[in-house]
């Protein structure tokens, strides 16, 4: 009886050591809310692909996704859910989802929350971003060279201070190359919406502009261009493959590492509720590829005017800048604070166009 006892004890102990074990090695489950569709090629798509990133990367990690997740009572009820559903880190990828994501993740305090280009933080919620309006102005200095008719059309989505600064660094970037340049811009007052997309630029087109670029989420504007006979200038992701011969260059999202170094902060126990505004030194934020009609000379110049950004020998909003109606915003050898960029709600000189109240 001794011995069958012990055995039990035993059988029962091995069991419990590999419960534990087989507990040990469940994955992490790591949640993603996306305010448009993953197909989208633009914004959506770009998270999406870092999203992929992260599981080749970390094999441990087991990720969710939800995607045309509008902003408002149906976030904070996607949010909950994943929070409810074991997810231990939640990615909330847009601007409109901060006040959700600041209200859901006070009631799971053992959740890691990101907000994506916000500015409100909690001890279990931090903000993510990179500075992409320094690759919109290096895309600037390339349409300021390409354009003929110095005439620039911008469609740009929602009024927000993150659209308003790189709808400004891209202005700035192409009166650089080019002080002629008007940048007329046409908003659309949604993050994706082709159709709208596709009107607007085409507006801009009958009005003279010979280059289109955006801040939309698809490659819409870049298409309609090309169908006209002009230029385009893609966001969030390469645009090339929509506009093989008018595509000249996609300011562009790589979120991968961030979405990797995070995961790995927080399995380790090191992660800490912070800002995180990355450069473009760090790879979040670049250029795709150039198009075939960019000429080597302004290819040159754009990568050395790169390296200037990397190297903190520049920056886009170093003074003086003024706004449309000539006013110094920024005095001469003053740069703009992180804190007045991520505030900013005018327009450069240069820009045709107003910004909605």
């Amino acid at each position: 009886m001794k011995g069958k006892w012990l055995a039990t004890v035993i059988a029962g102990l091995l069991a419990l050591g590999l419960g534990v074990t087989a507990r040990s090695q469940e994955p992490m489950k790591v949640g993603f809310v996306y305010v448009g569709p993953v197909g989208d090629y633009g914004w959506t798509y770009a998270h999406d692909q870092g999203r992929k990133s992260l599981e080749k990367a970390l094999p441990g990690v087991k990720t969710t996704y939800v995607e045309s997740v509008a902003e408002g009572a149906d976030a904070e009820r996607v949010i909950t859910e994943l929070a409810r559903t074991g997810h231990k880190v939640i990615f909330t990828t847009s601007y409109g989802y901060m006040d959700t994501t600041i209200k859901v993740a006070e009631q799971f305090s053992n959740v890691v929350f990101l907000h994506c280009s916000g500015y409100k933080r909690r001890e279990n919620v931090g903000t993510y971003f990179g500075r992409m309006y320094q690759a919109s102005y290096l895309s600037g200095l390339v349409a300021g060279k390409m354009t003929r008719k110095n005439l620039i059309g911008y469609v740009a989505p929602i009024p927000i201070p993150e659209v308003i600064r790189i709808t400004n660094a891209f202005a700035l970037g192409a009166r650089e190359t080019n002080p002629q340049v008007k940048v007329h811009v046409v908003w659309t007052n949604a993050w994706y919406d082709p159709a709208t997309e596709t009107e607007a630029a085409n507006g801009l087109l009958d009005i003279g502009a010979d280059v289109i670029a955006t801040q939309s989420d698809s490659p819409a504007p870049v298409q309609a261009a090309e169908k006209r006979g002009a230029y385009g200038v893609g966001y969030n992701s390469d645009a090339s493959k929509f506009a093989p011969k008018g595509h000249l260059v996609s300011a562009v999202w790589d979120w991968g590492p961030y979405y990797v170094e995070t995961i790995k902060a927080v399995k380790a126990g090191t992660w800490k509720s912070e800002d995180v505004w990355w450069p473009i030194g760090t790879g979040i934020v670049g250029l795709a590829p150039y198009g075939p009609a960019v000429p080597s000379s302004v290819k040159t110049l754009v990568e050395k005017r790169k390296e200037d950004l990397i190297q903190g020998r520049f920056d886009v909003f170093w003074g003086p800048i003024k706004d449309q109606s000539g006013k110094i915003r920024i005095a001469r050898g003053q740069k703009a604070t992180d804190e007045e960029l991520l505030q900013m709600n005018w327009f450069v000189e240069g820009i045709v166009g107003t910004i909605p109240k």
